[in-house]
């Protein structure tokens, strides 16, 4: 080995001037960042969507987004399954229900992942948004019926925090 870190021959070498700038990794023609920025540029949970230059698509993304952490907040909130006998059934659609929410929450997380700061807000603005429609005394009811008293939702909390 020479004192000079050259590792030419130990299969390191790389080039500087095919590099990235600091920041972002190029991919197809999108850039990836991994920093936050501000821009309709860039892609979100799938490849190539919402596209380079396509306002419209990109609004439609974040409605999508907002969307996904609203219903997440909706199913951690909600209270619709109704005791039967058949406790292997509801123990299934508990859990087809905790799938689907589990699911959707790791989809916001990953638009979130995007580092685009209008996907983070709105990611946010959903997830409020649905907890103060489902999960803030605001449009609670006065007294739930008394098979309800001590029961906040059908699915467990989640337990990212």
């Amino acid at each position: 080995m020479n004192g000079g870190g050259n590792m030419n021959g130990m299969g390191g070498g790389m080039g500087m001037s095919s590099s990235p700038p600091p920041g972002a990794v190029h991919h197809r023609h999108m850039m990836m960042h991994m920093t936050f920025f501000w821009g309709k540029n860039t892609e979100i949970l799938f490849p190539g969507w919402p596209g380079y230059d396509h306002s419209a698509m990109y609004i439609l993304a974040l409605v999508v987004v907002f969307f996904l952490a609203f219903i997440v907040e909706w199913l951690s909130h909600c209270n619709y399954i109704r005791e039967s006998s058949n406790r292997l059934a509801l123990g299934l659609l508990q859990t087809l229900m905790y799938a689907i929410r589990i699911a959707l929450a790791y989809m916001v997380m990953l638009a979130v992942m995007s580092f685009n700061g209008g996907v983070f807000l709105v990611a946010i603005a959903g997830h409020t948004a649905g907890f103060f429609v489902f999960g803030s005394r605001v449009f609670k009811k006065q007294s739930p019926p008394p098979e309800v008293l001590g029961k906040n939702s059908d699915l467990p909390p989640m337990s990212c925090c």
